[in-house]
């Protein structure tokens, strides 16, 4: 089974929880991996294309993905096609989704994997 992203807002903020059964607790809180890029010091976002939302995808796609660097080609494209068009305050992707998608992207700019 693959990891899934749950993602809600909360009142300190969005939080997401990835629950992956090969990590020993079952699951972790997702980083928001500032290292790659610090679009958001105030944390992820969902349901519309600003900064938080710039965050949560980076974030998404180098935890899925294990590929910094094509987490950081892709993000962008990823929030405006994903990330941007979440709905209410709770969202649920499955890695396979986040794969499949990133897949997609890479197809249309015609850098196929």
């Amino acid at each position: 089974m693959s990891k899934r992203y749950v993602g809600e807002r909360t009142p300190d903020g969005c939080q997401v929880v990835v629950v992956d059964q090969k990590n020993p607790d079952g699951s972790y809180l997702l980083p928001p991996r500032y290292d790659l890029r610090n679009h958001s010091p105030d944390g992820f976002e969902f349901g519309y294309a600003g900064s938080g939302p710039s965050q949560l995808a980076l974030a998404l796609l180098a935890d899925a993905l294990g590929d910094d660097e094509r987490a950081q080609d892709h993000y962008q494209s990823f929030k405006f096609k994903v990330i941007a068009r979440l709905e209410g305050d709770r969202f649920e992707l499955s890695e396979e989704d986040i794969r499949r998608t990133v897949a997609a992207l890479e197809t249309e700019h015609g850098r196929g994997q």
